[in-house]
C-alpha cells in the first residue's frame, strides 16, 4: 500500500525503500487518530507546558483547521456514482 509514495520518497530523498515504508506509516498512523483523540492528546501536552484551559483551547481550535480529515467510507456504488455520474 503507498507503493507510488514511498517510490517518490526514495527517488526525492535519500531514504532507502524501508526507511521510506516507515515514515508514510508513521505519518499516516499520526493522522489516523480521531478528532477526540487529538484534542485530549493536545490539551494533555499544552497542559503540561503550563498553559491554562483558555489558551489550550484557542491553541487546538486553531490547529485543528491545519488537520488531514479522512474521507467518510464510501460504498462501491458510490465510488461508481463519483465515476460515471
Amino acid at each position: 500500500m503507498h507503493d507510488e509514495l514511498v517510490d517518490h520518497l526514495t527517488r526525492s530523498t535519500p531514504l532507502n525503500r524501508g526507511e521510506a515504508l516507515r515514515v508514510v506509516q508513521d505519518v499516516l498512523a499520526y493522522f489516523d487518530e480521531t478528532t477526540e483523540e487529538y484534542v485530549r492528546r493536545r490539551h494533555r501536552e499544552l497542559q503540561a507546558q503550563g498553559l491554562v484551559n483558555a489558551t489550550i483551547f484557542e491553541r487546538i481550535a486553531a490547529d485543528l483547521k491545519y488537520r488531514a480529515v479522512a474521507p467518510p467510507e464510501l460504498s462501491l456504488r458510490q465510488l461508481r456514482r463519483i465515476v460515471y455520474g
